[in-house]
C-alpha cells in the first residue's frame, strides 16, 4: 500500500486537512519562547521534512502549523531524555526504534532514553500523511528524517549553550554520551545545560550523520518496553480505569446495520451492578443497546438478560456461499481495466493454465479487543484508546459529540496488537463510545465511561480483509514460454468511501486491490478488476491488497516455472526485470543462507519459494514443509530481507517472525470468516482459528545490507509466506493449491 500512496505526490499531503480542517500558526521564535515556559528541561517540538519529495512539497504548500511545547524531546536534569513517539505502539516495536533515531544524532547513551506515546496533536502528523496515524508500514520509512533532525537540532542548542557559558567557539565542544566536553577540560551533562539551551535559536539546517558512522541506528537494541511487558507491568488500553470509572458494553445488531424492534430490559436492570440500560447508534446506521454498569461482569450479565428483536427488513443479508459463486460468475467477464495486453496468443497457446482462487473475510482478531475510556464533560472530552488514526479519530469524536477538534482530548494508550483494526476511517468503536457517553449525559449521569468489548464481539464486529476470487487465464508455448495472461479480480474495495478515495482510487480501481500484481516480473498481463458490494463492512489488514495478491502471483509463477520445465529460483531469477536488483538481492539471500539446492532434505520433505515486495521493502522466503496424512507441516523459513537501512536488526527479526505467523494462520483449517443470512457464524478462538505456538517452523532471517534510506517492516514479512509453503506442497503432492486456508481435500493437478 505505501508505494501506491507515495506515488500520489502532494495529495497525501492534504489528507489532514481535508478531515481536520484549517490550522493555526505560530512562528518558531514564537514557539521557542513558548516552550521556555514550560519548565526545567530542553524541550523541542517542530516540523522536519519527512526525507521524501511529497512530504517536502507537502510542507512547502501547508500553512504554518502550531506546535505543543514538550512536542518530541525532553531532557530533564537527571540526563535522561524522554521522546514523544508520535505513533501507536501495539507490538511493532516503534517507542523504541523512533528514540533511536534522536538518540544516535542527539549523541547520548541509550541507557538515557525513555519512549512516550504522544497524544494526538497538530505536530505529531505524519510528515508524509499528514494526519497522525500508524499504518502503511510508514513509521520509519516517513520519520526517519525527521526524528534524526529533532535530535541533531538538540545537541546543537546543547552545544551553543555549553559554548557561551564557557566563552569558547560552538566548535570547540563536542559531545559524547550525553557529556558536553569543553577545550579547556570543561564537562557537564545535557541535562546541566537543557534550561539554557532552550534560550538558543534553533538552527535551520543541520548536518546529519554519515551512516558509516552510526553507532546505534543499524545496531540491534532491546526494546524499552521489554522489561515491562515480560513482568506484567505494562499498562494497555484494557487495563486502564480511572476513578469512578463504570463500564459498558454494547448488544449489537447480529446483522450489520440492522436496527432494535423490540427491547425488554427489565431483567437487565434487576441484576446488582446494573446502573442503566439505553439504547445508542451504532455502526452503518444500525441501533444497539448499551448495557452500563459498576464493572464488566454485572455489564456482561445485564446484556446477556435483555430481551431483543431485531428488524433487519431494510438490510442485505450476505450469505459466504452464495456471494462466492457471485464472485465467480464475475470473474469470468472483463472489469474495470487495470492492464491492458495482447490476448490472442491465448486461443492458440499449447498449454493453458485456468485457475480461480478464493479467499475469504478475515478478521484482525489482536488479542487486546477493542476498547477504550471516553469522559464527556460539559466543555469538551476525555478520551484514553489504542488508536492508529488519531487525528481521524479525534475528528470524529468531536463531530459526534457536537464538540470542535481541539475539545476532544486523545491519549493514545499502549495497545496489544492491532493489525489495522484500530485504524478505521469511520472511526466505528469510538464513534460507538461517543454515543453512548451521550446518551449516559441524557439520562442525566456523567463520569467516565469504559467500553470494552468481548472477543465475541471484536470477531463479529465487522471491519474485515474482504474476500475475492482471482481468475487466471495463462497461456503456453510448446516450449513452456509464457504468451499471455488474462487475470480479473472480484472483491469489494476498501478506500472507496474513505478519505483516501481521491488519491487511491484512480478509474474506480481501487490500488489497494491490485498491489502486487505483475511487478516484478515482465508479464504479458491484461488485468482487470469487478468492485462487488456487500453489507460486510471492509478494511486494511495486515499487508492490504497483498494478502490475495502475493499468494496468487507467486503460485502461478511457480506453475509457470514448472510449465517452462525450470527449477523456480532459476526461472524467478529469469522473469524478474533487471531494474528490480533488489529483489534478486534478497532472493539470492534467503537462497544462499538455506542451502537451497544443496543440502539434502530429511525424507518427506520439500522446498518452496516465494519473494514478494510490499510498503517498499522485499521479502524472499525459501522454506521446507511436509505432508502427513494429508496435513501439510511447515518445518523451516528461511528470509531474505531487503528493507534498505536496518534502524533496528531485532525489531526486524521479531517483526517477520510474527508476520510468518500470522501468515500460517491464514493457511490453517477454520481461517474464515464465513456468513449465513447477514450472520457472521465464527464467535471466538474455537471456531475462528489462528496460528498458535506449536504451529510456529524455525525462523532464520537475513537483511540485505543496505545504506539506502529505510523501507517499511511491520507488514512485508506477511504476503510471501502462504504461497512458498503452497509451492512445497505441490512439490510434494503434485496438486496445487487454489483458495486460503489450505484445502488439500480440493486442490487442483498441475
Amino acid at each position: 500500500m505505501r508505494k501506491e500512496w507515495l506515488n500520489q505526490g502532494t495529495a497525501l499531503g492534504d489528507v489532514g486537512a481535508a478531515v481536520a480542517g484549517g490550522q493555526g500558526g505560530v512562528s518558531r521564535r514564537s514557539f521557542m519562547k513558548a516552550s521556555a515556559v514550560a519548565g526545567s528541561g530542553l524541550v523541542l517540538g517542530f516540523f522536519v521534512s519527512g526525507g521524501n519529495k511529497m512530504a517536502r512539497a507537502a510542507e512547502a504548500a501547508a500553512p504554518a502549523k502550531v506546535y505543543e511545547p514538550n512536542a518530541f524531546l525532553r531532557i530533564a536534569p537527571d540526563n535522561t531524555v524522554t521522546v514523544q513517539v508520535n505513533r501507536l505502539e501495539f507490538g511493532q516495536g516503534v517507542q523504541t526504534s523512533l528514540p533511536m533515531l534522536i538518540a544516535e544524532e542527539l549523541d547520548v547513551d541509550w541507557a538515557q532514553m525513555r519512549g512516550e506515546l504522544a497524544d494526538a496533536g497538530e505536530q505529531y502528523k505524519d510528515p508524509a500523511f499528514g494526519i497522525q496515524m500508524t499504518g502503511g508500514s510508514g513509521t520509519i520509512a516517513h520519520s526517519f528524517i525527521q526524528y534524526r533532525e529533532i535530535g541533531a537540532k538538540a545537541r546543537a542548542m546543547l552545544v551553543a549553550a555549553a559554548a557561551a557559558e564557557w566563552k569558547v567557539s560552538p566548535d570547540q565542544v563536542r559531545t559524547a554520551k550525553g557529556m558536553l566536553i569543553g577545550p579547556n577540560g570543561q564537562q557537564a551533562k545535557y541535562g546541566a545545560f537543557a534550561d539554557a539551551a532552550m534560550k538558543q535559536p534553533m538552527p535551520a539546517t543541520v548536518k546529519l550523520k554519515d551512516p558509516k558512522d552510526f553507532v546505534i541506528i543499524g545496531h540491534p537494541v532491546k526494546r524499552l518496553d521489554a522489561q515491562a511487558k515480560s513482568t506484567g507491568k505494562q499498562q494497555f488500553g484494557m487495563d486502564f480505569k480511572p476513578e469512578g470509572t463504570k463500564v459498558a458494553v454494547v448488544a449489537r445488531p447480529p446483522v450489520f446495520g440492522a436496527k432494535v424492534a423490540k427491547l425488554d430490559a427489565s431483567k437487565a436492570k434487576a441484576i446488582p451492578g446494573v446502573i442503566d440500560v439505553l439504547e445508542v447508534a451504532t455502526d452503518r446506521g444500525g441501533r444497539g443497546v448499551a448495557v452500563i454498569a459498576t464493572g464488566y461482569w454485572p455489564a456482561k450479565q445485564g446484556r446477556e438478560a435483555l430481551v431483543l428483536e431485531w428488524d433487519t427488513s431494510a438490510v442485505e443479508k450476505v450469505s459466504t456461499a452464495k456471494q462466492m459463486a457471485e464472485f465467480k460468475a464475475l470473474a469470468q467477464k472483463p472489469g474495470l481495466p487495470v492492464k491492458k495486453a495482447d490476448m490472442a496468443p491465448l486461443a492458440k497457446a499449447a498449454k493453458k493454465i485456468t485457475a480461480v482462487y478464493e479467499f475469504p473475510y478475515l478478521a484482525h482478531a489482536p488479542m487486546e479487543p477493542l476498547n477504550c475510556v471516553i469522559d464527556l464533560k460539559a466543555d469538551g472530552c476525555e478520551v484514553w484508546a489504542g488508536s492508529q488514526f488519531q487525528t481521524l479519530d479525534q475528528m470524529a469524536i468531536a463531530r459526534t459529540a457536537g464538540l470542535k477538534p481541539e475539545q476532544v482530548k486523545l491519549h493514545t494508550m499502549m495497545a496489544g496488537g492491532g493489525f489495522g483494526r484500530r485504524a478505521v476511517p469511520t472511526s466505528d468503536y469510538l464513534v460507538e463510545a461517543a454515543n453512548v457517553a451521550l446518551a449516559y449525559k441524557a439520562a442525566g449521569k456523567s463520569g467516565p465511561l469504559k467500553i470494552i468489548w468481548s472477543r465475541e464481539d471484536d470477531i463479529r464486529g465487522g471491519y474485515y480483509r474482504p474476500s475475492h476470487v482471482h481468475r487466471a487465464e495463462l497461456g503456453f508455448d510448446a516450449k513452456g514460454k509464457l504468451l499471455a495472461w488474462n487475470h480479473s479480480i472480484v472483491g469489494q474495495s476498501i478506500i472507496t468511501g474513505s478519505p483516501f478515495e481521491p488519491m487511491m482510487v484512480k478509474d474506480g480501481v481501487d490500488a489497494t486491490m491490485i498491489e502486487g500484481m505483475g511487478e516484478p516480473y515482465e508479464l504479458p498481463m491484461n488485468l482487470s478488476v469487478h468492485n462487488a458490494k456487500a453489507n460486510v463492512p471492509v478494511l486494511w489488514w495486515r499487508s492490504v491488497g497483498s494478502t490475495h495478491t502475493a499468494f496468487v502471483m507467486e503460485t502461478l509463477i511457480d506453475e509457470a516455472a514448472h510449465a517452462a520445465k525450470m527449477d523456480p529460483v532459476a526461472y524467478r531469477k529469469q522473469v524478474i526485470d533487471a531494474k528490480h536488483a533488489r529483489h534478486h538481492a534478497a532472493l539470492d539471500l534467503a537462497v544462499a543462507k538455506s542451502g537451497y539446492g544443496k543440502k539434502a532434505l530429511p525424507k518427506g520433505q520439500a522446498w518452496g519459494v516465494a519473494v514478494h515486495e510490499s510498503f517498499g521493502t522485499v521479502v524472499a522466503y525459501v522454506v521446507t514443509a511436509s505432508v502427513k496424512g494429508g496435513v501439510p507441516h511447515l518445518h523451516t523459513v528461511t528470509a531474505g530481507i531487503h528493507c534498505n537501512t536496518a534502524v533496528n536488526p531485532m525489531t526486524i527479526e521479531a517483526q517477520v517472525q510474527g508476520a510468518v505467523l500470522m501468515a500460517v494462520g491464514t493457511t490453517l483449517p477454520g481461517a474464515a470468516i464465513t456468513l449465513k443470512d447477514g450472520v457472521v457464524e465464527q464467535q471466538n478462538f474455537g471456531d475462528y482459528v489462528v496460528a498458535r505456538m506449536p504451529d510456529m517452523p524455525l525462523v532464520d532471517v537475513h537483511i540485505v545490507p543496505s545504506t539506502e534510506p529505510p523501507t517499511g517492516m511491520g507488514e512485508p514479512g506477511f504476503p510471501p509466506l502462504a504461497p512458498a509453503y503452497a509451492n512445497a506442497i505441490f512439490k510434494l503432492t503434485g496438486k496445487r493449491l487454489r483458495k486460503l486456508p489450505f484445502d488439500l481435500a480440493k486442490t487442483a493437478k498441475a
